[in-house]
């Protein structure tokens, strides 16, 4: 399915969703940012979805926003710049909330709202190709997509502030050892790799993957007590579960378990 830039392609439970405006850089207008809502949707209501893995066609991954349609707003730049942002971050928490993992796959370089993209995995993979410039005080904006919520818990505030603060270009090799990408891989197979890790994660537990998920998300935000309480109910109740059933039967009979039938 394609529909204003944004393609979807779902096949043995991973929901492949790339940003598709290559000759743009794959830069997010509304009708792009709209199209990423519905698609994000999707993923997250379909239940044949057990994963979701993110990339971009073309040289880059995601420039950010798109520069053409900002400046062409002119006296209505706030407006625009509001419709675009609301569409983005409904997008953006679809992703980060998911009932399912989700893979991002950083084919290239990721500036702005593509570098808030690309942050959002649970895995993120980068081509060596890849790097990451936040973009935005050069065009005397600031930070969106999460960006300023999500590279301080991913590298440190110190070095958030210095990303953010100077457009400083990360290579992939930093990228890696700071902590943007989980782990870079040659350009050639990052298509390969990418749906390496997301049908090992479509085979997986997905409700218990999505509570480990929803567990990392709020850890920075709750004390030990309550994270520990948080962590047992989570765990009692993944424990009543089908998944759990299986996947205890399956290490009893040293077979493989089977989770997408649990």
């Amino acid at each position: 399915m394609t529909a204003d830039g944004v393609v979807l392609t779902i096949e043995d439970g991973v929901a492949r969703i790339t940003l598709d405006r290559p000759e743009l850089g794959n830069s997010i207008d509304v009708p792009m940012a709209r199209a990423l809502l519905a698609e994000t949707i999707r993923c997250d209501t379909d239940p044949a979805v057990r994963c979701i893995l993110l990339t971009g066609n073309g040289r880059l991954f995601c420039a950010g926003g798109d520069v053409k349609f900002i400046a062409g707003a002119g006296e209505r730049r706030p407006e625009a710049l509001s419709e675009l942002i609301a569409l983005f971050h409904a997008a953006v928490q679809r992703l980060a909330r998911a009932s399912k993992p989700l893979v991002t796959l950083v084919n290239g370089p990721a500036a702005g709202a593509g570098f808030s993209l690309a942050l959002l995995g649970d895995v993120a993979i980068g081509a060596r190709s890849a790097h990451f410039t936040a973009a935005y005080g050069a065009i005397g904006l600031t930070a969106d997509g999460g960006l300023s919520w999500l590279l301080p818990r991913m590298v440190g505030l110190r070095k958030a502030q210095e990303i953010i603060l100077t457009n400083r270009r990360i290579k992939a090799d930093e990228a890696e050892a700071i902590g943007i990408l989980t782990r870079i891989v040659d350009d050639e197979v990052l298509a390969e790799e990418g749906l390496r890790v997301a049908k090992a994660l479509a085979d997986g537990p997905t409700a218990a993957l999505a509570a480990a998920r929803a567990l990392l998300a709020d850890s920075f935000e709750t004390g030990l007590e309550t994270q520990l309480d948080r962590e047992a109910r989570s765990m009692v109740k993944a424990g009543g579960g089908p998944e759990s059933e299986e996947g205890l039967g399956a290490l009893l009979a040293k077979r493989p378990p089977q989770f997408k039938g649990a």
